[in-house]
């Protein structure tokens, strides 16, 4: 890709983010203006003009939030399947390859059958998710030394734990009252975005982006063997465990503000690979966009679809899968 077809990508996925979030607060069953929405978000712009105390409310307290989490979550799950992909050299690689997801998940079923508020729910499901990469890095090791394929062994075994662990509160769960919670949550939806719940979950999000970021042309080395990364000054322990920890952050941090969200992590660094190419300094900033651009999409539709709201997780499904199918059939797969 020649650099004025990066910078015209690259503004393209900007432009799209500012007109798109403008769009997502503005549209829904509750439908609001432009000028009133600018004058909210902008009073600079529009000082003249006069907006109501319920319109400030939807659009500061409720819709607001909801469009800055779904930008952080699809930029988040974006950039981890990313790194995932190419730390591990395994197309199938997901933000949950080591169990983050389920480990979270959880925390956070958990939090909710101790009848916890919110918030403490969202700490039990960092927290869990935290530990789960943990318990994952601590089996992987052995005699001091940890493989790729005894992290991702470790990481299934860890995720099949926790999933028995997540059924388990399940069918302890009071049936007409907990349990639908619980099976609401697991569906994945960002209702409960609140500005507390922000709060909480972006710091997290925020550094393991930012480093994922800062270390993105080391991922290229990390494609290579062993001896060969280490033969260019990388040392691959120590750029594993740290990309590793970053995306375990993010995923902690997403599924403890909006449940779980599949197939963002897996068909947006894909997009971005055929876009963009295969260098993962590209490959890092577009997933990062595309993802913040496809999750903001589907929560919108998620919402204003119909009367009630469809899990989130269901539509990422449904709309991902034939788009990604669209992708492979027109590009052949991974641009090179």
């Amino acid at each position: 890709m020649t650099h004025r077809r990066g910078l015209l990508w690259i503004s393209a996925m900007t432009a799209a983010i500012v007109l798109l979030s403008f769009a997502a607060i503005m549209i829904g069953r509750f439908s609001l203006g432009l000028r009133e929405t600018v004058a909210v978000l902008c009073p600079a712009l529009f000082p003249d003009v006069e907006v109501s105390k319920m319109v400030h409310d939807v659009i500061l307290n409720i819709r607001l939030p909801r469009v800055l989490l779904a930008l952080m979550a699809g930029a988040g799950l974006g950039v981890a399947g990313a790194s995932f992909q190419a730390l591990f050299s395994n197309p199938l690689a997901t933000p949950d390859t080591l169990g983050v997801a389920s480990g979270a998940s959880f925390g956070a079923v958990l939090g909710i059958l101790l009848g916890l508020p919110s918030l403490g729910v969202q700490f039990c499901a960092l927290a869990a998710g935290l530990a789960a990469v943990a318990v994952v890095w601590f089996v992987s090791r052995i005699r001091g030394s940890s493989s790729v394929i005894m992290i991702i062994l470790a990481g299934m075994v860890v995720s099949a734990l926790f999933s028995a662990l997540v059924s388990l509160v399940k069918y302890m769960a009071d049936p007409q009252d907990v349990l639908p919670t619980i099976t609401f949550w697991l569906m994945g939806s960002l209702s409960g975005a609140t500005l507390k719940t922000l709060e909480l979950g972006t710091p997290f999000l925020a550094a393991g982006m930012l480093t994922i970021w800062l270390l993105r042309w080391k991922l290229n080395a990390m494609t290579l063997s062993e001896d060969e990364a280490a033969s260019l000054g990388i040392n691959v322990r120590r750029v594993r465990l740290i990309v590793i920890t970053a995306a375990a952050m993010i995923t902690s941090a997403v599924v403890s503000m909006c449940g779980l969200i599949g197939w963002v992590g897996l068909l947006i660094p894909h997009a971005a690979r055929m876009i963009f190419g295969n260098d993962n300094r590209r490959v890092v900033p577009a997933s990062m966009g595309l993802g913040a651009i496809f999750m903001l999409i589907i929560d919108t539709a998620a919402r204003s679809a119909i009367a009630s709201e469809i899990p989130a997780s269901i539509l990422t499904a449904v709309i991902g899968a034939p788009f990604f199918i669209i992708l492979l059939r027109r590009t052949g797969g991974i641009r090179a």
